[in-house]
C-alpha cells in the first residue's frame, strides 16, 4: 500500500515536501517514484529513486528543482520540491515497480502552484 501525504496550495517559487508511506510488503527491491497528470495530460514521470542503491533519476522538467529521497527506517519516499512552477500544478502519485515490471500506485495527492 502506498499513501501519499503533504500536497497542497503554493505560490510560484515557493516549496512543498510530499512523502508516500510504503507498507504491506517488502520494497528493498523495488524502484519507487513519483509521477503526475495535470488536467487534460498523461501522467508523466518525475522522479525515481532504487531503494537498494539510493540511485536517483529525474525528469528534465525538474531537475535541480526537485529531490527524491527514501528512508528505509521509515519506510518512506519523500519527494522535496523548491522554485515551484505554475505548470508544476497536478495531482502527485507515488509508485513502486517490482523487479518482474508490476507496478503499485498510490490515490495520489493535489498540487496547485498559483502564480
Amino acid at each position: 500500500q502506498l499513501v501519499e501525504s503533504g500536497g497542497g496550495l503554493v505560490q510560484a517559487g515557493g516549496s512543498l515536501r510530499l512523502s508516500c508511506a510504503a507498507s504491506g510488503r517488502t520494497f528493498s527491491n523495488y524502484r519507487m517514484g513519483w509521477f503526475r497528470q495535470a488536467p487534460g495530460k498523461e501522467r508523466e514521470f518525475v522522479a525515481g529513486i532504487r531503494w537498494s542503491s539510493g540511485s536517483t533519476d529525474y525528469a528534465d522538467s525538474v531537475k535541480g528543482r526537485f529531490t527524491i529521497s527514501r528512508d528505509s527506517a521509515k519506510n518512506t519516499v519523500d519527494l522535496q520540491m523548491n522554485s515551484l512552477k505554475p505548470e508544476d500544478t497536478a495531482v502527485y502519485y507515488c509508485t513502486a515497480a517490482s523487479p518482474s515490471g508490476y507496478r503499485y500506485w498510490g490515490q495520489g495527492t493535489q498540487v496547485t502552484v498559483s502564480s
